[in-house]
């Protein structure tokens, strides 16, 4: 591997050792481990990590405390977001490489909050699994790193606001990367009402990850679109339960080339937007109620 960036959003596990093994790049690698049933993933990072790599919180470093009308898991400011990534010790013109256990969802939110403020930054593909796999050993104990010195641009991470979201399938496309069950209304949710926004594609964030956890090719995320019916063109905005999953499907849309803007506070800040019409049922436009 000449660049960790080679080939798209993520690396390979074989191709990122390789890369530490031969010490040409400056590589700072994050442990962003967070899942909605284990949201503090610190005491398995303290038990097993990449060697070197630093803890990320995703709850307090990734998000920032905002109002339930927000959403869930509000964007940090670039300042805190600055001080945050040189706590991770990260430099100008590093390389940096997130993974997680999770198959990438949680990595790939520091992917997307990074990745145009002037940080090269790349996912691991299959993630901490991927990296046992390959024969590779971890580390136990913290990792605190020498602080970085990275300024980030003051850059649009690539966010939609709720009012590009109401206007997104006239647009383009508005994909909804939750399960079914929850697209269609049909799953119990800690938000004010259950269904989806009215116009939107269920296409799971899943449907973009191989049984290895790995990311799937280009050529079947694309396939995995037309399947659900979008358009060849136009623009395209993603969401989510809280915006966590649904950068994810922008970095499998990024590996097919497609640019996607993410909908930040996604269901949990739609049902609470006063005015806002929720649709149920397995088609885009369902049976539409107004709020």
């Amino acid at each position: 591997m000449t660049h960790a960036g080679s080939g798209g959003p993520v690396v390979s596990a074989a191709a990122l050792a390789a890369a530490l093994a031969e010490g040409a790049l400056p590589i700072r690698l994050l442990d962003v481990r967070w899942r909605l049933d284990l949201p503090e993933g610190r005491p398995a990072y303290l038990a097993g990590h990449l060697p070197g790599a630093v803890y990320v919180d995703l709850e307090r470093e990734l998000t920032r405390p905002g109002h339930p009308e927000e959403g869930r898991h509000p964007l940090p400011t670039i300042a805190d977001l600055e001080q945050s990534a040189r706590r991770w010790g990260i430099r100008q013109g590093d390389t940096v490489i997130a993974y997680d256990d999770n198959d990438g969802v949680a990595a790939a939110r520091a992917w997307w909050l990074l990745r145009r403020r002037g940080v090269d930054i790349r996912v691991l593909d299959g993630g901490l699994r991927a990296w046992i796999e390959a024969g590779q050993l971890l580390d136990g104990g913290d990792v605190q790193p020498a602080p970085g010195d990275v300024e980030l641009e003051d850059a649009d991470p690539g966010e939609a606001s709720i009012d590009d979201v109401a206007r997104a399938p006239r647009d383009g496309v508005l994909i909804d990367a939750r399960a079914p069950q929850h697209y269609r209304g049909t799953a119990p949710t800690p938000d004010p009402s259950a269904g989806h926004i009215p116009g939107a594609l269920n296409v799971p964030t899943l449907a973009h990850v191989a049984p290895d956890g790995r990311l799937r090719a280009a050529d079947d995320v694309r396939r995995t679109l037309a399947d659900a019916g979008a358009p060849a063109s136009g623009s395209v905005v993603v969401y989510c339960s809280s915006g966590i999953a649904a950068a994810h499907t922008a970095l499998a849309l990024s590996r097919a080339d497609i640019d996607a803007r993410v909908f930040p506070g996604s269901w949990s800040r739609w049902s609470r937007s006063r005015g806002r019409p929720v649709a149920v049922g397995p088609t885009p436009w369902g049976e539409v109620f107004a709020r």
